[in-house]
């Protein structure tokens, strides 16, 4: 997403693009037309709703597991895991009180909070940021500031792809203006393929592969946060103060059986993928599998920290982004991080 947005659901959508798209494609009518999830949880308390925003797929399949492990229930939950519409926006039914819980990215969440939306990450899960510049093997484009004169293209200006563009520009000291950069939509095999740009900004856990399984040899470009961590803080679960306010106590369990879903998903992807057919329609192909499996083996190294710990937020990434965003022009207002995010709803070690 980005301050002045063209449509939310264009920067969401590319959290499945690349091979996660390619895996689902097919199958978006069927997502279009598949029965509403049905409660993953006990029949005490009030329900939780939570919003995985888009098409269904293996990158919510802690949620997936959660449920079908039966986490949520030994918790007293009960939860309803709900994907948005195709033109829904993102935080639209947060606002409304549809929902209780999003899943959405730390940036995303700061910009909310810009707009006077009072989110709060209680549980971050990319613990990397997981997105870079993607580039042909053999090109000479080695570190950030050889992007200067650079033809790049991105979906948009909007989104965490469009954010990781320019905190590499930012590392290497350029500006959006010392790089030719080119809104491509969601195109960039196509686009890097036939050439028309020298790299593509996209996800490294699922576009990369699309890559890669497409028999083209690509190597990417990430950012380096160093010692004070990354200037960018990725996806997580966010919550309206006055919902942890009124259901602090469910939220802690909320987020402990959720991580025990991600958990389960690190120790054992294959049954992971297996479980996730249920909420993941044509997930019953043998090459959908495969590929599935290859995403979320990409996508759960960067759920851990360094420490190996789940759903952490760190301060100096959070502070980072909120003075990263505001220099950049991607907040309406100055926000403070520490207000953006807890880790009091961590389950205790």
């Amino acid at each position: 997403m980005r301050l002045v947005r063209t449509s939310t659901r264009h920067a969401l959508r590319h959290r499945v693009t690349g091979a996660a798209l390619a895996s689902v494609v097919a199958a978006a009518t069927l997502a279009s037309c598949a029965e509403k999830p049905k409660d993953a949880g006990g029949k005490s308390g009030d329900k939780i709703t939570v919003g995985l925003t888009y098409t269904p797929n293996i990158q919510f399949a802690p949620f997936y597991v959660a449920a079908e492990k039966g986490y949520y229930k030994d918790a007293g939950l009960n939860v309803e895991l709900r994907h948005h519409g195709a033109a829904e926006d993102l935080f639209g039914a947060l606002k409304s009180g549809k929902e209780d819980v999003i899943y959405a990215g730390g940036d995303e969440m700061l910009q909310a909070r810009s707009k006077n939306l009072p989110l709060v990450d209680i549980a971050t899960f990319y613990q990397k940021y997981p997105v870079g510049l993607i580039v042909p093997k053999d090109s000479d484009i080695k570190k950030p500031t050889d992007l200067k004169g650079r033809t790049i293209g991105t979906p948009g200006p909007y989104g965490e792809t469009y954010f990781g563009l320019l905190a590499l520009l930012k590392e290497a000291g350029l500006s959006p203006k010392d790089a030719k950069v080119k809104n491509i939509g969601f195109t960039q095999q196509a686009a890097l393929t036939g050439k028309k740009v020298e790299g593509v900004m996209g996800y490294l856990n699922n576009d990369a592969i699309a890559f890669q399984e497409a028999g083209k040899e690509v190597r990417s470009l990430t950012l380096d946060g160093g010692a004070e961590g990354d200037p960018l803080v990725g996806v997580g679960i966010g919550v309206k103060e006055k919902t942890l306010d009124k259901r602090g106590d469910e939220m802690k369990k909320f987020v402990d059986a959720t991580l025990r879903g991600l958990q389960y998903a690190i120790d054992k992807p294959e049954d992971t993928v297996k479980l996730s057919q249920k909420y993941v329609p044509g997930l019953g192909d043998e090459k959908r599998q495969k590929n599935a499996l290859a995403v979320l083996k990409a996508t759960t190294p960067m759920m851990q920290n360094d420490a190996g710990e789940l759903g952490t937020n760190d301060a100096q990434s959070w502070s980072r982004m909120a003075d990263f965003m505001y220099d950049q022009g991607l907040l309406e207002k100055a926000v403070t991080p520490e207000d953006a995010y807890s880790n009091d709803y961590l389950p205790k070690s």
